[in-house]
């Protein structure tokens, strides 16, 4: 199987568990159709991507940095999921305009990779996924650039799909309250954000 292939299988299983930016891809599609969906996407298939790069190549010069501060990190990412849920929660928006300029575009795409990227411990993880499917040190530029453009389009995929499933179900649910289903995902990413700090907290106790 070739580094491209594996890594497209690794991308789209690494994508699978819908946690914070699952939650953030369903409401942005919902509400504000499929560009920003694919936006936020995007953002987190990048930083998926950052990490998968690190991992490849062997940078470990940047994998103990940030594995080393991955607590301030974690918690910075927390804290961001927290606040983008509490104003979901508190402050329901309607739909975006047509004409949406590209500001909000980049907000969704920034948004979404501070989320992804403030995991460092997604480092171990592509560790231990390269390892199962028989992947050792890459040789050359070539294969780590394969292994790493298969995991974005594994991730990348798997985004894409949960964000046209997502307008489908839309279009059968009929008219619901879009500050309603606001408040929903909101009150979802406040739970993952509240789960980074339980996790953060019970880390530190034990």
């Amino acid at each position: 199987m070739g580094f491209l292939l594996r890594g497209m299988l690794i991308g789209l299983l690494f994508g699978l568990p819908v946690g914070a930016v699952g939650a953030l891809t369903v409401q942005r599609a919902w509400g504000f159709g499929v560009k920003a969906g694919l936006l936020t996407d995007l953002g987190s298939s990048v930083a998926d991507c950052f990490y998968a790069c690190v991992g490849a190549f062997g940078l470990t010069l940047i994998s103990d940095f940030l594995l080393k501060w991955q607590t301030v990190i974690a918690a910075l990412g927390g804290a961001l999921i927290l606040l983008m849920g509490c104003k979901s929660l508190f402050f329901p928006q309607g739909e975006l305009p047509p004409e949406e300029d590209s500001l909000g575009g980049t907000k969704m795409f920034l948004t979404s990779f501070a989320i992804g990227i403030t995991n460092p411990a997604a480092i171990l993880t592509f560790l231990f996924a390269f390892s199962y499917f028989g992947i050792g040190d890459v040789q050359n530029l070539w294969e780590g650039s394969s292994l790493v453009a298969g995991v974005f389009c594994g991730t990348y995929f798997w985004w894409g799909t949960l964000t046209a499933l997502t307008r489908w179900v839309r279009r059968k649910a009929g008219k619901l309250q879009l500050s309603t289903m606001n408040r929903i995902f909101g009150a979802v990413l406040c739970l993952f954000g509240g789960i980074v700090f339980l996790r953060l907290l019970l880390s530190h106790i034990s």
